[in-house]
């Protein structure tokens, strides 16, 4: 007689065994989903779906992760590999505001990264873009039409940007026509926040020498307070998020003046 099949696990009972999977390891693939609990890829990217809808875990590309820290600062390329989708659809909302002639900053962050992606395949007529960002600066470091400032300073590693007084002083000579300020957490009350303290000083810089900013985050970011606080919420001219924006979130911005996009 061949060996009988292991039980199947109700949807309910997989999704707990997922969660331990993630509190005991930090994070889960697909892959290992499909092993241990024996379903097929889709099953488990479901699963991984309905517990990042719950808001219990964080899904990544290939996978999940345990929910993040807004206080917790996390290395860039992590960042990355997570809502990509969402933030892909952003950048390319994003990059269509900007018109010939323009100075534009974009600030650190992986959402702004998707912005210079999607700017760098209009190919934009004679855009200059302020940056503070490694990873953006060498993206756009080829990009025809595209002319690129640097700023210096206090290189932070987890990040790949710079900081500090040094980057503060350069950006005080510049002025631009719009801001674009990827954030951790963007709260009704404290407004748009992020981990660092020298970060968020000179993010408040930023919005300091443009002519209007536009937060560009992901809806994990909406209703979440880091530690560092930006600028006010009446500082923001517009919010390029997600459709899945919570609905009291994007009234209550509405009502304070706030355009909201949804990509």
């Amino acid at each position: 007689m061949g060996k009988s099949k292991p039980p199947r696990l109700l949807a309910e009972e997989r999704r707990r065994k997922i969660l331990e999977i993630v509190d005991e390891t930090g994070r889960v693939t697909i892959a290992d989903v499909v092993k241990r609990l024996a379903v097929s890829a889709v099953t488990a990217r479901s699963d991984l779906d309905a517990l990042s809808e719950a808001g219990t875990i964080v899904r990544s590309h290939g996978g999940a992760v345990r929910r993040l820290e807004p206080t917790r600062d996390y290395p860039v390329d992590f960042k990355a590999t997570l809502h990509r989708a969402e933030k892909q659809r952003i950048g390319e909302a994003a990059a269509a505001l900007v018109q010939p002639n323009e100075t534009i900053i974009l600030d650190n962050g992986t959402t702004t990264a998707e912005v210079a992606r999607a700017l760098k395949q209009l190919k934009p007529y004679n855009v200059t873009v302020i940056t503070n960002a490694l990873n953006i600066a060498i993206e756009l470091s080829d990009a025809p039409g595209i002319s690129l400032i640097m700023i210096g300073g206090i290189l932070r590693q987890i990040s790949r940007s710079f900081v500090g007084p040094h980057a503060e002083k350069i950006l005080r000579e510049l002025h631009a026509d719009r801001l674009f300020l990827a954030v951790d957490g963007f709260d009704l009350d404290n407004g748009p926040s992020t981990p660092d303290i020298l970060e968020a000083q000179l993010n408040g810089l930023m919005i300091d020498v443009a002519k209007e900013t536009t937060v560009v985050a992901d809806s994990s970011k909406l209703g979440r307070r880091s530690l560092s606080r930006i600028g006010t919420v009446e500082r923001i001219k517009r919010l390029i998020t997600d459709v899945r924006a919570p609905d009291d979130f994007v009234a209550a911005l509405k009502k304070r003046g706030v355009e909201v996009v949804t990509a």
